[in-house]
Parts: structure tokens; sequence; C-alpha cells
């Protein structure tokens, strides 16, 4: 599945598009942190919930449950919030 990393996640990706695999978005997520170590953190805290900042898309639909349901041809969009006054 094709993701696209948000600018300030890429540190850890070095690439603004990465491949991931898995059945749910949880597992693609792990998958992510597999490939790139800690990233998953900066998106899901320790009671294995979404940050407050980060949002996530499936084809351009918002979704909020880890146990959401995708397929290998997906595209997963990461966004993260932006803040300051």
């Amino acid at each position: 599945m094709r993701v696209l990393i948000p600018t300030p996640l890429q540190s850890y990706t070095a690439s603004a598009t990465v491949d991931a695999q898995g059945a749910t978005l949880g597992e693609v997520l792990a998958d992510l942190d597999r490939q790139f170590p800690g990233i998953r953190f900066r998106m899901i805290d320790e009671q294995n919930r979404t940050r407050r900042h980060m949002r996530f898309f499936v084809n351009g639909t918002a979704v909020f449950d880890l146990a959401l349901p995708l397929s290998p041809d997906d595209e997963l969009c990461i966004v993260q919030a932006l803040s300051g006054g």
C-alpha cells in the first residue's frame, strides 16, 4: 500500500511516499514502525490511541479506527496538524 508521509515525519523515512503492508490501519502503522523505528510512537500514544494532532485518510476519507480493514491497493495519507500562535 502506498503511504504518504507528512514533512515532520520524513526525518524517519527520508521520503514523502513509502510502501507498507497490513490488513488493518493498525497493522500498516506497525509495519511502518518495523521499517522506520520510532515513527508509530509519533502517531499513536501509550494507550494505543491516535495522537490529537494526527489524522489518517484512506483513499481521501478520514478514518479513526485502527482496526479498519484495508486492501493493498488503498492509499493511506498521514496528516499532522500544525499549531502555533
